[in-house]
């Protein structure tokens, strides 16, 4: 099954060309994620468990070229609070790229 809640997230890349997914923190925590990418067609869909999938759409060319050469993408699910700064990271891992 295929989730659409949530559907806010960004990418950050660092200094050393390392992209990193920022998304909302879902109900479960992740098992075995992994991450799909079509470069293609700009998109994705993110596995965070077997049960539980992410669609990504309008990848910018600048996130798919920083993932060309990658095989991991580090994921940061955030809390949703009133304020910004009161933010918190509940889960941080590594999806492994597949094609």
């Amino acid at each position: 099954m295929v989730s659409e809640d949530f559907a806010s997230y960004d990418f950050l890349i660092n200094e050393e060309d390392e992209v990193m997914l920022l998304l909302y923190a879902r109900e479960n925590e992740p098992q075995k994620p992994t991450i799909e990418i079509d470069a293609e067609n700009h998109s994705a869909i993110l596995h965070r468990r077997e049960d539980d999938s992410f669609i990504l759409s309008d990848i910018p060319d600048d996130v798919l070229d920083s993932l060309e050469d990658a095989d991991k993408l580090l994921v940061c699910e955030l809390s949703i609070e009133e304020k910004e700064e009161d933010t918190q990271i509940i889960y941080a891992y590594e999806a492994e790229l597949t094609d």
